[in-house]
């Protein structure tokens, strides 16, 4: 990542107020320069203000030397450098100050009033020694030069290191508002690529389970029925042939139709391939959730033989319709096709031998589904075929019909069976 001004500075750690020790040497260097110039300014302003040399080259050294704190109280300095423009010392300082208090933080109408100090003073002092200069004679230029020449040195002492210090901390405020702003948007992908992560990985879990889901519906009913009418092959194989054959026969189709919609299955699954590997999973399972929206899903249609299969595996089952039948949504049918299907298996598992009522109902903006069954007629006939559960066919259930918001309820009976009813919105 970028760092901020102020992480930049804590990086690198200076001595004392300074960001860098650069910038420090840097600093160093110039005061030696601005007092070693005073010091020698010092000597002529001794010798005019009639005072010891050492004490003014002293003086020069001491004021010279401000120029140390220019970063931390540039204000300082250029009020030093103004001070002493009357015994022409510190032009060094007084140009560096200035720029440093241009480029500053400090509101303009400070740094303002200063810089107008500053050249007003330079004009001052600069008037007085040319006029001084020419009563003297050391001029012999017209009276057109003093103004010409106060003018022209004050803005030259003034205007370009006010210039340039305006123009460096505008450019320094810039970049370090452009380096903010670059930290903050790292930052805002950052968390918005853990973000992604996340909802990434809740799509894949959520799609691992609507794949679970889907072939679980697939196996379960067919298998199921297959192991029943497995069982009955077992027990009418010798007593009546007729009969075993024909289970046999119903075996078989189950067999077969459980292996085609495990062909297409997987076939849907396989179809991501071609994409990015790491989308496949969440690919395929969206093309599973929609398996019923391109016709090849189970629909209502079929209900009647759904209900044919578990009759036939000798199940005594009851099929009622009410209201005028019309076409749904692909992803309605196919969901209240599926609840009735897992219904169904359960009573196999369950409830074997128990007479069981589907009800479908088509209301004006909503289809109702209910399967009922009543007790098994003996208490060990649920275990006869020996049917596995794994408990997940009523939360799959659940999780279809909440989905398309609708309600889901399931739960025993008073008579002693069992009952699961669902209301899908239509739309």
């Amino acid at each position: 990542m970028t760092t901020t001004g102020e992480e930049d500075a804590t990086a690198r750690g200076g001595p004392l107020w300074w960001s860098r020790r650069r910038s420090a040497v840097f600093d160093w260097a110039l005061a030696v320069v601005s007092a070693a110039e005073c010091a020698l300014e010092g000597v002529p302003f001794a010798r005019d203000a009639g005072i010891p040399v050492p004490a003014g080259v002293v003086f020069g050294l001491l004021a010279g030397s401000v120029l140390l704190v220019r970063r931390q109280w540039p204000i300082a300095v250029v009020l030093v450098a103004i001070a002493i423009t009357p015994a022409q010392m510190g032009f060094l300082m007084g140009i560096v100050g200035l720029y440093t208090l241009a480029a500053s933080e400090l509101p303009r109408r400070i740094i303002g009033s200063l810089a107008g100090m500053q050249l007003v003073g330079t004009l001052i002092v600069t008037f007085v020694r040319v006029r001084q200069d020419m009563a003297r004679g050391d001029l012999t230029l017209g009276d057109w030069f003093v103004p010409f020449a106060s003018i022209t040195t004050s803005l030259g002492l003034t205007a370009p290191p006010l210039l340039l210090g305006l123009y460096v901390g505008a450019r320094r405020r810039l970049m370090e508002s452009l380096r903010e702003r670059a930290d903050s948007l790292e930052r805002e992908l950052q968390l918005l690529a853990e973000r992604a992560e996340e909802r990434a990985e809740w799509a894949r879990n959520e799609e691992r389970t609507r794949i679970a889901r889907e072939m679980h519906d697939v196996v379960a009913h067919r298998v199921s029925l297959m192991v029943v009418h497995a069982a009955a092959l077992q027990a009418v194989a010798r007593k009546d042939p007729e009969k075993a054959v024909k289970n046999a026969a119903l075996v078989g189709d189950m067999g077969r139709q459980a292996l085609t919609e495990l062909r297409e299955m997987l076939g849907v699954l396989r179809s991501g391939e071609g994409e990015r590997r790491a989308s496949v999973p969440v690919a395929a399972a969206v093309a599973v959730s929609r398996v019923g929206e391109d016709g090849e899903g189970p629909c209502l249609s079929e209900l009647e033989e759904l209900v044919g299969q578990s009759a036939a595996a000798g199940m005594v089952v009851d099929l009622s319709v009410e209201g005028d039948v019309r076409v749904y949504a692909p992803e309605v049918e196919q969901t209240a096709y599926r609840v009735v299907q897992e219904a169904l298996t359960n009573v196999h598992k369950h409830a074997a031998g128990a007479k069981t009522h589907v009800r479908l109902a088509h209301r004006v903006a909503e289809i109702a589904m209910q399967v009922e069954n009543e007790p098994p007629p003996e208490v060990g006939s649920a275990s006869s075929a020996r049917l596995p559960s794994g408990g997940n066919g009523l939360v799959g259930m659940r999780e279809r019909v909440v989905g398309l918001g609708g309600v889901f309820v399931s739960g025993p009976t008073e008579a002693g069976g069992f009952r699961v009813s669902a209301v899908i919105p239509a739309a």
